[in-house]
């Protein structure tokens, strides 16, 4: 599910993709209005079906973690770190299975 939301601290809307266990496998920038945090989600289904969109990487701790680009290069979202390499895949297998029928929801 894709969850959006509203900070209070910044007044800018934010999606996190949420497994089925609720774990959150991505998340958002923050968008100035609802609207643009729902092309968000769009650009998500759009992209996340196509490998050269996740761009990988290994933080300075050792840790794993990947971005959902755009076809203009842009980051749409980011995981969150992973111990392990293999954990990082499965995250990214994880969005691609999960977005593109994702229901969308506000939080509460």
């Amino acid at each position: 599910m894709f969850e959006i939301f509203q900070s209070e601290k910044n007044k800018k809307f934010y999606f996190n993709l949420k497994a089925k266990n609720g774990q959150v496998i991505l998340s958002s920038q923050g968008y100035s209005d609802k609207s643009g945090a729902m092309n968000g989600v769009d650009s998500v289904r759009k992209n996340c079906n196509d490998d050269s969109k996740f761009e990988r990487k290994t933080a300075a701790n050792g840790k794993f973690h990947f971005n959902l680009k755009a076809g203009n290069g842009q980051v749409i979202g980011n995981s969150q770190m992973y111990a392990s390499e293999a954990g990082m895949e499965n995250g990214i297998e994880s969005v691609r299975n999960n977005a593109p029928d994702a229901e969308v929801k506000e939080a509460e």
